[in-house]
Order: structure tokens, then sequence, then C-alpha cells
């Protein structure tokens, strides 16, 4: 994919979160989401981490449960509107893409992103992958979420809410992604479930090596 086309892709994404933010602050998390942060959360604890990045904070639904756990959470997302929601609730947030983090190597503890690298396009994933480890200390875990299929492929999908231009999704079959993850880190959890629609709901811990 060209540098255009990365840049059109990004600019639809944040138009349509920007719009969508407030509809988003209201809506539940799945719980079996629900369940599996909080798994990772007193995994965490037991480890004894400290700092958490958070890449695709949105709203900050999961940072608040993050942060009420007593870490000190980042947040970074695309879209200006939702990092200026999460800061609206105390949270720490900045506006940033997963192919350019802001920070230095090996800042953060642990790290956590859903549904959000389902955003970044094949090519891009293994750089999205690597600046993510960048950031995190030797290691460090970090929890991964995807929606998956059986066959996967890129798709720009428009909806009829009216929040904007349609979203590019790069949909991986379990795989395709595992074998990405094993390329940048150790892949120690690995669970997959219905999400109740065509599609189902990939999730991974990996560890970034010492």
């Amino acid at each position: 994919m060209t540098d255009d086309g990365r840049t059109q892709r990004e600019s639809d994404l944040i138009a349509y979160y920007n719009n969508e933010v407030e509809a988003r602050v209201g809506r539940d998390l799945p719980d079996a989401r629900v369940v599996r942060r909080t798994a990772y959360i007193e995994q965490l604890e037991r480890e004894g981490r400290r700092t958490v990045l958070e890449i695709g904070c949105g709203p900050g639904r999961d940072g608040q449960a993050i942060a009420d756990a007593g870490f000190d959470y980042t947040g970074v997302d695309l879209a200006p509107a939702s990092v200026e929601t999460c800061r609206s609730l105390g949270l720490k947030a900045q506006v940033a893409s997963v192919l350019d983090l802001p920070f230095e190597d090996a800042t953060f503890d642990a790290g956590w992103t859903m549904s959000t690298l389902l955003h970044v396009a094949d090519e891009d994933l293994d750089q999205a992958l690597a600046e993510i480890v960048r950031v995190l200390r030797p290691g460090a875990p970090l929890a991964i979420g995807l929606w998956g299929d059986t066959t996967g492929g890129e798709h720009v999908w428009q909806d009829d809410s009216g929040f904007g231009p349609g979203r590019f999704f790069s949909i991986r079959t379990d795989a395709g992604l595992r074998e990405t993850l094993h390329r940048h880190a150790t892949v120690e959890e690995w669970l997959t479930w219905d999400d109740g629609r065509n599609m189902h709901y990939q999730w991974a811990v990996v560890r970034k090596a010492t």
C-alpha cells in the first residue's frame, strides 16, 4: 500500500472515530473481553508491573479499568476526540499512530491493544508490532485482541450509522496472525471465542524477549 493510501486510510479512521466517540462511551464491552481484561490485570499485579501502554485507547473504557487497578496508564489513539475523552477522565493520553509511537525504547512494563491492529494493513503489521515491542521493556507482556475468520482479507466497510467514511479492516486467519506474532514475541496465551457475528475474536498474550 502506498504512503498516500495509508494516509487516506488513517484520515478516514480519524473522521469516523471522532464522530463516533460519544456513542462508544455508553456502549458496554463484551463480557468475554472484560473477563480477559480482569485476568490480564491480575497477571500484571502478580508480575509487579506498574506502567501500561494502551494502543488504540478509544474513549478510555479499558484504560479506566487499568488505571483504577492502580497502574500508571498511558493511552494513544489516532482520533483526537478519543484522546480528549480519555483526558476528561483523568487518563494520560495522546494522539499517535502505532506505526510511530512517541516514546523512548523500553518505556513501559506492559501493553494492551484491543480491536485496533485490525485497522493496520497486512503489509504494515510487522512494523506496528515491532514499534509496540520497541517501547516495551524486556520481558514485558502484551495483550492483543482482534476479530478474525477462516479466510481473512482486507476490506473497507461502510455502515449506515452516519459517523463518517468507511473504515479499513484487515481480518486475519488464526494461523496467519499467530505466525506474525511469533516473529516479534513469544505467544504465551491464545484463545478465540464467538462474538455473535460472522467472525470470532482472537485473543493473545505475548511476551517480549528478555
